[in-house]
């Protein structure tokens, strides 16, 4: 039996600088992006003053890009919403900063309040409103960055039937199309 123990066999790893991963300049997993969303919603100070309300459309700035992502400030005056879309290829985190929007899906219907995160793949498909009667502010990061939005028919966005039994459950699987 061996006594060396694998410290001494292989070293410390942090005493090895080329063993040790490079830290990323760019986020590139979901994890990530979704780490990159909250670090910029705790910083308040870089993004409140960019902030435009607009009565007559949702206003929204491009805040950051990156390789291959981008991310988006938009804000939402009472009864603004989106209309039921998908963002083609792109995956996305959706993190509401300020104020509460409402979600619809085909799985149902959810309120999103401040610090509330979703993450999304390609495909999926909402619809989000601000149902509220104050603004709301959210960031959007996309990855790849956003090159399409294809709205979608509304009766695509239904809740499917759910049993009288588990009012929260699905009585069919979803399907994105």
């Amino acid at each position: 039996m061996n006594s060396d123990s694998d410290l001494q066999i292989a070293g410390d790893i942090l005493e090895v600088p080329h063993l040790l991963q490079p830290e990323r300049e760019h986020p590139s997993t979901v994890a990530e992006f979704a780490g990159l969303a909250r670090a910029i919603a705790a910083d308040r100070a870089q993004w409140e003053p960019l902030v435009r309300y607009d009565a007559t459309t949702r206003w929204y700035h491009r805040l950051r890009t990156g390789p291959g992502y981008e991310v988006w400030l938009l804000s939402w005056v009472p009864g603004q919403g989106s209309g039921p879309h998908d963002h083609g290829r792109s995956s996305g985190v959706l993190t509401v900063l300020d104020g509460a929007l409402t979600e619809r899906t085909d799985r149902g219907t959810r309120v999103l309040s401040a610090g509330d995160q979703r993450v999304f793949a390609p495909g999926y498909a909402h619809d989000v409103v601000n149902d509220t009667l104050e603004p709301a502010v959210s960031l959007h990061v996309y990855h790849p960055g956003l090159t399409e939005m294809p709205m979608r028919p509304a009766s695509r966005l239904r809740p499917a039937a759910a049993s009288p039994a588990a009012p929260h459950c699905e009585a069919r699987p979803a399907t994105v199309r």
